[in-house]
């Protein structure tokens, strides 16, 4: 199954670590450098919640966004 949020849309964005070296000038070094990036993954929170879709009920996965906006009504 897909980390989607299945209201907005919401997936896993690919990004970069970003590793520094040295200490920064404003503190009292000779200036950060940067060494090796490497490859990371930023992934939505997801909660599975249940609500009714066409009258029937169903678990969905919303991210915590969503959820708290009350983009849908939650079956309890």
């Amino acid at each position: 199954m897909a980390r989607r949020c299945d209201i907005c849309g919401k997936g896993t964005v690919s990004g970069n670590v970003v590793t520094r070296k040295g200490q920064a000038k404003k503190k009292g070094g000779v200036g950060q450098h940067i060494g090796v990036t490497t490859k990371r993954v930023f992934r939505p929170n997801l909660v599975s919640v249940k609500t009714l879709i066409k009258g029937t009920p169903t678990t969905i996965k919303v991210c915590t966004r969503c959820l708290r906006t009350g983009a849908f009504t939650k079956l309890v």
